[in-house]
């Protein structure tokens, strides 16, 4: 794969304004998603989604109080970033050496570490917020998918919204990464396990990291009982789907899964695909869990 034309004009202005001298067009594509990831010789350059100077601003400084607190996780450049091309916010970390995936007894040790770790004092985290976008991503859908899918879709998630202001307590809040699964973790040729895309770090219920693993073994078939034990007892033994809570946190990390597809549903079928089903599965339509959901990567 190429660079996309508009990246190529977006790095072209934002490598030399970080004093960097690689050419915009050499760049190779990592993954387009939701951020624009490439890579150039020692260097992975993310673009962000237009209007998220801020969250990538406080990435950066995330990556940096992690590095202060020796937790492992991707390096910022040693450089002032984000650079800003055209309201995109674009940042430059240090490549890793050759990695996979990690394993769900890496993202446990790593949320193990992460959740320790006080509050930042100088940096200002905010409040975790499970329903950000997910309004927009329904818009998205918008002639994409039936009507009343999508107005039922907009019924759940104000539903959920409302339930989520009365979550049972649980274990002490601390600093969660929000979006911690085995694609966000990279485990390098010497064993290390490393935390990567920060950008959803904020203060909140740990619970909420641990359930994104417990749905895998439960909502979809993706994760095997021995799998998710092991998991339990790499972080310490804390079984996320015990607590009163889980059942909420399981039907919002549902309804995020099932939104991330229906975003896309315009631009890809087999997204539209999987968008149907998902909510053919969420109405009731498909019979109980756990649905045979098809990875969404």
């Amino acid at each position: 794969m190429t660079v996309d034309l508009s990246h190529e004009h977006i790095l072209s202005h934002a490598l030399p304004a970080a004093g960097l001298a690689h050419p915009a067009h050499r760049a190779s594509p990592v993954r387009i998603a939701e951020n624009a990831v490439y890579r150039l010789p020692g260097t992975i350059v993310r673009i962000a989604r237009p209007g998220q100077a801020d969250a990538a601003r406080r990435e950066v400084a995330v990556a940096r109080w992690l590095a202060d607190h020796r937790v492992p996780a991707v390096r910022p450049l040693d450089i002032d970033q984000p650079v800003l091309v055209d309201d995109q916010a674009v940042t430059f970390w240090a490549e890793l050496p050759e990695h996979t995936h990690g394993t769900v007894d890496d993202v446990a040790h790593l949320l193990r570490r992460l959740h320790a770790l006080p509050a930042p004092d100088h940096l200002d985290l905010g409040r975790l917020d499970p329903f950000v976008r997910l309004h927009t991503r329904i818009a998205d859908a918008t002639g994409h998918l039936p009507d009343e899918d999508l107005r039922w879709l907009s019924a759940h998630t104000r539903h959920l919204h409302q339930q989520w202001e009365h979550l049972p307590p649980g274990q002490p809040q601390s600093v969660v990464h929000g979006d911690a699964w085995t694609g966000n973790v990279a485990r390098c040729a010497d064993g290390t396990a490393v935390l990567l895309d920060l950008e959803r770090c904020s203060i909140g219920p740990v619970e909420w990291d641990l359930v994104s693993t417990a749905i895998k073994a439960s909502t979809v078939p993706w994760l095997d009982q021995d799998d998710y034990a092991r998991f339990v007892q790499a972080y310490g033994g804390y079984d996320v789907t015990a607590w009163p809570g889980f059942i909420l946190m399981r039907d919002i990390r549902e309804l995020r899964m099932t939104l991330y597809c229906a975003q896309h549903a315009g631009a890809d079928p087999k997204m539209q695909a999987q968008a149907r089903l998902r909510i053919d599965c969420l109405r009731g339509r498909r019979g109980g869990r756990p649905w045979h959901w098809a990875p969404a990567l």
